[in-house]
């Protein structure tokens, strides 16, 4: 396939609420992020994807904007943003802007024009039904719990709501709409930004009366609208979340002769720790065939297709090391044993802020320590059904948002280093063993790793560009083969906490281990990258 500028690219992605507080205000800002840009170009990211910082009430932090044009003065001014564009600019690195565009805030002067009344211009730019025997339109299920639908008393009419009633969603089957989204776009591609990360962009097309939500019939073609009408010319990179997107779609998506994305996130490798047919809460342990089939059909199926994204974690996700690592006894193991398996694939890696240096999980004892709207609603919903405080709890401390969300943790000192006032959500009280201070300072150094990882990569088209196999290995190891102008490298991932054997071990040369010393046999953890002169 054409090579692309984005194809050797990493990205690193920027929580500003929780990155790095500059003003004492306990929330992380723009002006935060600009005092660690250096922080980031050391690792060797050259993108940073910053969730939402627009207006927005926060009922979902961030992801409910109320005016696409204007920064949160939380995070500070539409100044500080174009600071941080023209200072990452000067260190080569670019800012991918995340768009929000199945839903805005019901604070949104189009959703307040739209709710005053059944003739209002706006009226159609959300979706409203009549009510049915003096219920909601329908059974539809919000993804944050409850009825899809909220009352709206002064017209009597219910507006569609897949998330908070607080985040009505747009009706793209209205061509206003797409154009305002796109007006969006075009003023911030004028203002510098590198790229676009889209928000569950396979929920805009739904078709109510079809029942469908996710890939409507015109998904595709409003996509491919979107690219002739904004991205043709613009020299940017786009990124869709499609949650439950599989290999074909994925195809549709980001095929370049279709023009519409240039990489989706899916969701596949991520909800193999989830009962089939359930809820995400709803856990089950992490088979690694299923791990090694799904990674792999991707890698193999988009091979001069489309692009991968490779990521374990964001915003939404719980931390890595936690949820598939040891976050104890191996926790620089297992960080960068998990960190040499994704970014020795072919794709784009995303590192999320504090995977770096192998942040952990959170157990806050009390949901009131909580802040996600999504946690705090499954919590209630499950209590409804019987469910036990320490059930729901363990559920919450494996998989909740909040995971992802508390502080970065930069030293030792009050509040992790991150704010001289009152975090808005509590620090994870290991911040004083685990931060970003230590880390650098230690003998094993986890996002030293991380940075001979991306350096590999950058210096290496084989990493980007060669093709996959997964090699036949123990049931423990996670091994594959990258080939590439007859040199292939050979990934050897130990996915346990003990010692395992392995047949794959060798002779070859070692481009990188997590361990310092060889052994016979792959010890707990281990990653081994080893270089071979000809195919096998």
């Amino acid at each position: 396939m054409d090579s692309k500028w984005w194809h050797n690219s990493v990205v690193y992605q920027v929580y500003p609420r929780s990155f790095k507080d500059s003003n004492g205000d306990g929330i992380g800002d723009l002006q935060g992020i600009l005092s660690k840009l250096d922080y980031i170009k050391e690792l060797g990211a050259d993108m940073i994807w910053l969730c939402p910082v627009y207006a927005s009430p926060n009922d979902d932090n961030g992801y409910d904007i109320s005016n696409y044009y204007q920064i949160h003065p939380e995070f500070g001014t539409m100044e500080d943003m174009d600071l941080l564009i023209a200072e990452a600019d000067k260190r080569g690195i670019g800012i991918m802007m995340d768009i929000v565009a199945n839903h805005t805030s019901d604070e949104h002067p189009w959703f307040i024009e739209s709710k005053s009344s059944k003739n209002n211009p706006y009226r159609d730019y959300y979706v409203w039904r009549d009510g049915v025997d003096d219920g909601p339109p329908s059974e539809l299920q919000s993804i944050f719990s409850g009825s899809a639908w909220e009352l709206d008393s002064e017209t009597d009419q219910y507006y569609l709501h897949m998330f908070s009633k607080k985040q009505p969603d747009l009706n793209w089957h209205h061509p206003p709409v797409r154009e305002a989204i796109y007006e969006v776009m075009r003023f911030w591609i004028n203002k510098g930004i590198k790229g676009f990360r889209f928000d569950v962009i396979d929920l805009i097309a739904k078709e109510l009366d079809q029942g469908i939500i996710a890939n409507g019939p015109l998904l595709h073609t409003y996509l491919q609208e979107m690219h002739r009408e904004v991205l043709e010319d613009a020299d940017i990179v786009t990124v869709g979340e499609t949650g439950g997107a599989d290999l074909e779609q994925a195809i549709l998506f980001t095929s370049a002769e279709r023009k519409e994305l240039d990489m989706v996130f899916s969701f596949e490798h991520i909800a193999l720790d989830e009962q089939a047919g359930r809820q995400k809460w709803d856990l089950k342990m992490l088979d690694l065939d299923d791990l090694k089939r799904v990674l792999s059909n991707w890698q193999t199926g988009l091979a001069g297709k489309g692009w991968n994204s490779l990521f374990w974690s964001n915003h939404d996700q719980p931390r890595i090391v936690s949820r598939w690592g040891n976050d104890q006894e191996f926790r620089y193991e297992s960080a960068t044993m998990l960190g040499t398996l994704l970014h020795l694939m072919r794709g784009t890696p995303y590192i999320y802020q504090g995977e770096e240096i192998g942040m952990t999980n959170v157990q806050f004892p009390e949901l009131e320590s909580y802040r996600d709207i999504e946690t705090i609603n499954m919590y209630r919903e499950r209590k409804e059904q019987g469910f036990s405080h320490g059930d729901i709890m363990e559920s919450i401390y494996v998989k909740g948002r909040d995971n992802a969300r508390t502080p970065m943790q930069w030293n030792a000192e009050d509040n992790a280093g991150f704010t001289e006032g009152t975090p808005w959500i509590g620090i994870n009280p290991n911040y004083s063993a685990i931060n970003v201070e230590n880390d650098l300072n230690g003998d094993k150094s986890i996002y030293q790793f991380y940075k001979k990882l991306i350096k590999l990569r950058k210096n290496n088209e084989l990493i980007v560009y060669a093709d996959y196999r997964l090699l036949d290995s123990e049931p423990e190891v996670f091994a594959y083969a990258r080939n590439y102008q007859n040199e292939e490298w050979r990934v050897l991932c130990n996915f346990t906490g003990r010692e395992v054997e392995s047949s794959l071990l060798c002779d070859g040369e070692i481009i990188v281990r997590n361990y310092d010393s060889p052994a016979k046999k792959l010890r707990p953890y281990e990653a081994i990258v080893y270089k071979l002169k000809n195919k096998l």
